[in-house]
């Protein structure tokens, strides 16, 4: 997958991850402000309407619930102090006094420039965090691109989300088939095919003009339809004039019954299951070929915590493969008599056994240092590793195989590893995942 189309998925997973967290959070009173800001939208006119926002909320009658709004109003106030304008995708600001899981209150405040533009303005003060514009973020915004191809003319177009777009349309004038005898049938079938052949270039080098970025030479497109009522469509795909970075991109060639804009919306119709599963087809094939690798015995695979991780570390993996709902996170630990640093990753039941908190040899009490979940330290620091990153979901029979049969994370590796060479530790549920470092 291109880095580009890695790193936005990267993103996607970070705002489904915090939309996961604002949601489970609640509070007491309205002291919970969701604050969006759009793109072009001024700080100083956000700034005005919360001071005129802390004099209304400074009427309020209850002193607890008036001490955490106007506390909530002051830290959005600190927050866009340090934005001098609004960035360029627009900025969203949550902070408020959380009740956590063990019952006491906790102050929280998220504030970020979103990966697109978000068109949405909002100011509300609640018991809860109001995350649905975030969801709207989450919608494909993938680019397919169009031919629809027949003796009249090729029209080439765009599909993304409900917005479809005509790039360029052109006409041809194709000789009919000559019913006439004699030596000139011969001319005119010769005549006949070298005109065919030059429509077939001229729409070969459009597409490549059209779906082709210069800048990366790469195709700005995730795939293309090919659409049409006669044979050109097939002839387009097979020909050797048609882009092989475009071939590659292929999705569908289907019939349609017009020509133009009415044929490139019935393409669209016939195509719409299909444009729904190309995350779900992406996911097929990545997981597909490191099957792929674990049936050939090619070496070239890792899979659990712990094998991962040293796969990581030594830099060998290419891509890593992991679950986006992992439950298992990242603990730093400090052995309270030697100093020592010990890193363990446990999943939730073992993080309730206080064995996991003590030193094996000494019983010697593990201080929590630091803790986080494992998807996050991934998706912060695997560029440290020379690797890319793809999360994958369970909703794939493939997926679902990766998750249960092998613990939903692996990696693809760059060069044969013999992971029998590593310290032999089984990856059943009461292991404890540990890494020194």
């Amino acid at each position: 997958m291109a880095d580009g189309e890695s790193n936005k998925n990267i993103e996607i997973w970070k705002i489904k991850n915090l939309i996961k967290e604002l949601e489970a959070a609640r509070g007491n009173g309205t002291s919970m402000i969701s604050l969006i800001i759009p793109p072009r939208d001024q700080i100083s006119r956000v700034n005005k309407m919360l001071g005129d926002e802390f004099g209304t909320a400074s009427n309020i009658k209850s002193r607890v619930n008036r001490q955490s709004v106007l506390g909530a109003i002051t830290s959005a106030q600190q927050k866009l102090k340090l934005y001098n304008k609004v960035p360029t995708n627009g900025l969203v600001v949550y902070t408020g006094t959380v009740i956590t899981d063990e019952g006491k209150e906790k102050k929280k405040t998220y504030d970020f420039e979103p990966f697109k533009p978000i068109n949405a303005s909002l100011y509300l003060c609640d018991n809860k965090f109001h995350t649905e514009a975030l969801n709207e973020l989450l919608g494909s915004d993938d680019l397919f691109g169009f031919i629809v191809m027949d003796g009249n003319g090729t029209l080439f177009g765009t599909l993304s989300g409900n917005t479809r777009e005509v790039l360029h349309k052109f006409d041809v004038d194709l000789p009919k088939k000559h019913g006439r005898g004699g030596q000139s049938a011969l001319r005119f079938a010769r005549l006949r095919m070298e005109k065919r052949h030059n429509y077939v270039r001229k729409a070969s080098e459009l597409a490549t003009k059209y779906y082709i970025n210069p800048a990366t030479s790469q195709p700005n497109v995730v795939g293309l339809i090919l659409a049409g009522s006669a044979d050109f469509k097939t002839e387009l795909s097979q020909s050797d004039m048609f882009d092989p970075r475009l071939k590659e991109k292929i999705l569908k060639v289907v019939d349609v019954s017009y020509g133009g804009e009415s044929g490139f919306n019935q393409a669209i119709d016939l195509s719409a299951e299909l444009l729904s599963d190309v995350k779900f087809m992406q996911e097929k094939r990545l997981i597909g070929k490191y099957f792929e690798e674990i049936s050939q015995e090619t070496g070239k695979y890792v899979y659990g915590v712990d094998d991962t991780l040293k796969s990581l570390e030594m830099g060998a993996v290419e891509t890593l493969i992991v679950w986006e709902n992992l439950d298992i996170n990242r603990c730093v630990l400090k052995n309270a008599t030697t100093g020592e640093i010990v890193i363990k990753h446990l999943k939730k039941e073992q993080e309730a056994d206080q064995s996991n908190f003590r030193d094996a040899a000494t019983s010697a009490d593990l201080e929590v240092q630091e803790k986080m979940s494992l998807l996050e330290w991934f998706a912060n620091d695997y560029k440290k590793f020379g690797c890319s990153l793809e999360f994958v979901t369970n909703k794939s029979q493939e997926g679902s195989q990766f998750c249960k049969g092998f613990g939903g994370i692996g990696g693809m590796l760059r060069y044969q590893l013999d992971i029998r060479s590593f310290d032999e530790l089984s990856d059943d549920d009461d292991t404890v995942y540990e890494d020194s470092n």
